[in-house]
């Protein structure tokens, strides 16, 4: 849901009841991923969607049944060859659903209009939520671990429903978290979605004087850090003692995290339309050069950043996460090869630069040179982009992207048409 943070936030402000459903798994080929929500409100108005179309109107029933009923429910739609026209998916794929009611009255109310706010401000925020039918609850996640609100029903017995306050204590065990992010007890280096220099490894969070934290909210709270901290999406049944009160119990763990970057050097036609491309696709577009006649606002309006720096001198200067991609345009050694150094050695989602075959050829040369090794030159998209026959700035550009999204999907960038494989599918990495 925190996909319709801003609409939603004002939905919250002018004090609207609400339900939202929130896919919470996909299983095969499915039009939206895990966090893509619709909205209905009490008056039902709907924003969102859940599935491209397929699915919308039962979707939306239940919605409104919630707001009715209060509670909270999942639901699965899928195809079935023997039921070709019920309600589902005409891809082929499976979703789950979770519909929660979301009203003015609602004790949890507060931690949806938390996360709401902190996501539509683009600060990086978790919100966790009990996949159990009829627990609407809600509990906030910061990327240091300190969490507030509840997951409502889901607790440990009289301590079920408490509004609870947490701060992390560092400096636990160091291992691996559940949901697989490598951790330690101290500072980490900058991951995707997380505060500069914040540990999230096994937090112990500690509830207000107020009001004890349950045992169930601590834990989903350092589960939460730990998805947050990669940017990830998904169900996690927990793993310590596989129940809530007494029973399996999933949470819904939902990140948002502020966009990727892309940062492009070289301040060409060809960098003017990949910033709008760029742009387009969701990132956060730097666009840098040394000369200070090229790089104007002028030439690049589509750009969040005009930077006027030797690229190398920038790139030192940045704290970049396993998201960021880095597209080379300068065509010129002197800037080219201190910046591939560098960032040819930094744990980034991509890193390409642009010229011929030759050009490339004598770049590695180059860059074998100063240093660098065969591993190391592995992670060069050069030439960049994918084989599309472009040739405009704009053909360039989109030959560009499409290579960054194939890198993030783990796609092979051929033609679908005879490829035999799913068209929708996990990404490879952190993603761009």
């Amino acid at each position: 849901m925190l996909d319709l943070a801003e609409e939603l936030r004002r939905w919250c402000a002018e004090g609207r009841d609400f339900a939202v459903a929130t896919v919470a798994s996909v299983h095969g080929s499915a039009p939206r991923q895990p966090g893509a929500a619709l909205a209905v409100d009490a008056a039902g108005t709907a924003i969102g969607s859940v599935s491209g179309g397929c699915v919308e109107g039962a979707v939306y029933e239940l919605c409104r049944e919630a707001l009715e009923t209060g509670t909270a429910r999942r639901e699965r739609f899928g195809y079935s060859d023997e039921d070709a026209f019920a309600v589902g998916l005409t891809c082929g794929g499976a979703i789950e659903v979770l519909i929660a009611p979301v009203r003015a009255a609602d004790p949890w109310r507060g931690g949806y209009e938390a996360a709401l706010s902190a996501a539509a401000d683009g600060e990086p925020v978790a919100l966790v939520r009990s996949l159990s039918d009829g627990e609407p609850g809600a509990l906030l996640v910061r990327p240091d671990g300190a969490f507030s609100g509840t997951l409502g029903g889901v607790g440990a017995g009289a301590e079920a429903g408490l509004s609870v306050s947490g701060s992390v204590v560092t400096g636990a065990s160091p291992g691996l978290s559940a949901a697989g992010a490598a951790v330690a007890g101290s500072a980490l280096e900058p991951v995707a979605g997380a505060a500069p220099g914040a540990a999230v490894a096994g937090p112990v969070v500690a509830g207000s004087a107020s009001a004890p934290a349950s045992v169930s909210d601590r834990r989903a709270a350092d589960e939460a850090a730990a998805f947050l901290a990669v940017g990830r999406t998904g169900v996690l049944t927990p793993v310590a003692d596989g129940a809530y009160r007494g029973r399996p119990a999933e949470l819904l763990i939902e990140s948002s995290v502020p966009p990727p970057r892309l940062i492009v050097f070289g301040a060409i036609d060809f960098a003017a339309a990949l910033a709008r491309v760029g742009k387009f696709l969701g990132h956060h577009v730097t666009v840098c050069d040394a000369r200070p006649v090229f790089a104007t606002r002028a030439r690049f309006p589509d750009a969040d950043e005009i930077v006027v720096d030797w690229p190398h001198r920038y790139l030192d200067g940045q704290r970049l996460d396993p998201r960021t991609a880095v597209c080379v345009l300068t065509h010129d050694e002197k800037f080219d090869i201190p910046l591939l150094v560098r960032a040819l050695r930094l744990p980034l989602a991509y890193v390409g630069a642009m010229g011929s075959h030759r050009t490339h050829h004598a770049r590695l040369a180059r860059l074998r040179a100063a240093g660098l090794g065969e591993e190391e030159l592995s992670g060069l998209r050069s030439p960049i982009g994918l084989d599309l026959g472009g040739r405009t700035p704009e053909e360039t550009a989109l030959s560009i992207a499409a290579e960054i999204v194939a890198v993030r999907r783990g796609g092979s960038g051929m033609p679908l048409r005879g490829a035999g494989v799913p068209i929708h599918r996990e990404a490879v990495g952190a993603g761009c």
